[in-house]
């Protein structure tokens, strides 16, 4: 149980600050009393275009970092030593496409996705909040500041708050989740918490719900820093033991406590629910209200601890995945899509070091022959073709997408620097053209070529997929009007 304190101040009703925040399990859910932010949401009227609302859930692959364009899905075999590397292109399942040699399980599923090669913003920065969301501009300062008042939702947090609007309810399985922890939350001592998936001015209450995981790695592997530091770390994206378990802090206690026990503390909900009931700011009501309707499903109902139970899937089933956090992290996405959720995203994050992992800006060769390009190439592959067994994949729509790409060069230390004027990203599910290839960069991978595509418009995208008008406008903290997909439009190529 997590208790946040606070002072012993009663609200009315006689129930005390300390008790309305002093609820098993509803910190990680991220309410906060003082909450006072208004939204609402004006609903344009639906595009009944082909495709629209064609996905009933989507599953956000979200490497933070950014993987290297020319290292995935943009080989330049034909540039100079230092553009292209060591590594090679090879053939697909797709005739005359080809990726990097280093994601062979991949190249066997490329008739099922589509690859935008021109990918482009102006910011080569770890500006997941702008890729993210509809906010039209960004700056280095919001990295660090998940809560700046200029922040837009995120998009989990707005298909959860539209839907909501939509149904009139709370779901029993969260709608909106992230695995497998906070972002950027073990990245080390100087690890900052990076803006991005958090609900801003909807509310906390519409923050993404976390899973956790807290057991260590199986596998020992080199994490090398600048000017040649080397550290020994037991990462879990390299290798996990089978027996490892996700977690919903709060959740998993009911399973040992009384039905007497578990009544109370539904009661004292319902006293936190009347408390509210004459407070003059609406908004923060609704908050609270949700909160605690999504609190009491979490601890009561079985069907988010059955999903978390990642070990009742076949050990063969699980190995195709691969044994690692993000493999297991992307078998437990389906899993929770199965369950009910609308959207889960999974974080490829940092662990133990800070510029390590996908933020390649040295060492880069060794760390993907060493724990990313299997990692990545095992639960990708396997997700899609899980998914496609189940008979489900034409109904979830599945992204590999992260803040930007690397440079076309390699720099001093073996490694890519942060670029943005173009990446590559890939899709699959939900009527996604199989086999297709967007855009095209130029013969560095360093520039658009042809057909620029911006995250917004990819934001448009999910959400016609999703069955929400990419039109629609939420209002902010002070009723300013908001688009929720800013700027961007529904791409047709991906309908």
């Amino acid at each position: 149980m997590l208790r946040i304190l606070g002072s012993r101040r009663a609200l009315c009703g006689g129930l005390t600050r300390r008790d309305s925040l002093h609820v098993g399990g509803l910190a990680t859910l991220g309410l906060g009393l003082s909450d006072l932010l208004k939204a609402q949401d004006t609903p344009a009227l639906a595009d009944p275009s082909s495709g629209f609302g064609r996905a009933k859930s989507c599953i956000l692959l979200l490497p933070y970092g950014s993987p290297p364009q020319h290292e995935t899905f943009d080989p330049k075999p034909n540039a100079p030593v230092e553009t292209r590397g060591e590594f090679n292109p090879v053939a697909t399942s797709v005739p005359g496409l080809q990726i990097c040699e280093g994601l062979p399980k991949i190249s066997r599923v490329m008739d099922r996705v589509s690859v935008i090669r021109s990918m482009t913003h102006p910011y080569p920065l770890h500006c997941t909040a702008y890729v993210t969301s509809g906010i039209p501009d960004y700056s280095p300062a919001l990295e660090t500041r998940p809560r700046d008042p200029q922040l837009w939702p995120y998009i989990g947090s707005v298909v959860d708050y539209v839907d909501e609007r939509t149904t009139g309810k709370a779901p029993n399985v969260p709608r909106n989740i992230a695995i497998p922890w906070k972002m950027n939350s073990r990245g080390g001592e100087a690890a900052s918490v990076q803006a991005g998936p958090y609900a801003t001015f909807l509310g906390s209450a519409y923050d993404p719900v976390l899973t956790n995981f807290s057991a260590k790695g199986t596998r020992e592997i080199i994490k090398q820093r600048p000017f040649g530091v080397e550290h020994k770390v037991r990462d879990p994206y390299a290798g996990i033991d089978p027996a490892a378990q996700f977690e919903i802090a709060g959740i998993g206690e009911s399973n040992n406590i009384t039905l007497d026990r578990l009544n109370r503390r539904r009661n004292l909900l319902d006293q936190l629910s009347d408390a509210t009931k004459d407070m003059e700011n609406k908004r923060s009501v609704v908050n609270l209200n949700r909160y605690r309707q999504m609190a009491w499903s979490l601890l009561s109902s079985p069907r988010i601890r059955d999903a978390l139970n990642i070990q009742a899937e076949s050990s063969n089933l699980r190995d195709s995945y691969g044994m690692t956090l993000f493999g297991q992290s992307c078998l437990l996405a389906r899993r929770l899509v199965d369950a009910g959720s609308r959207f889960v995203t999974v974080f490829w994050d940092e662990y133990a070091y800070l510029n390590t992992d996908w933020d390649t800006h040295w060492n880069q060769t060794p760390r993907l022959k060493g724990w990313l390009w299997p990692g990545f190439d095992a639960a990708f592959s396997g997700l899609i073709l899980d998914l496609e067994r189940r008979g489900t994949l034409d109904e979830t729509l599945v992204i590999w997408m992260s803040e930007h790409g690397r440079t076309p060069r390699f720099n001093a230390e073996g490694g890519r620097d942060h670029w943005s004027r173009v990446y590559s990203i890939a899709l699959a599910g939900a009527g996604i053209p199989r086999g297709q290839v967007i855009g095209s960069s130029d013969h560095l991978g360093g520039d658009v070529h042809d057909n620029p595509v911006s995250p917004k418009d990819i934001l448009a995208t999910i959400y016609h997929l999703l069955g929400i008008d990419a039109k629609t406008i939420i209002h902010d903290g002070l009723g300013r009007p908001l688009p929720i997909a800013g700027t961007g439009t529904v791409r047709n190529e991906l309908i």
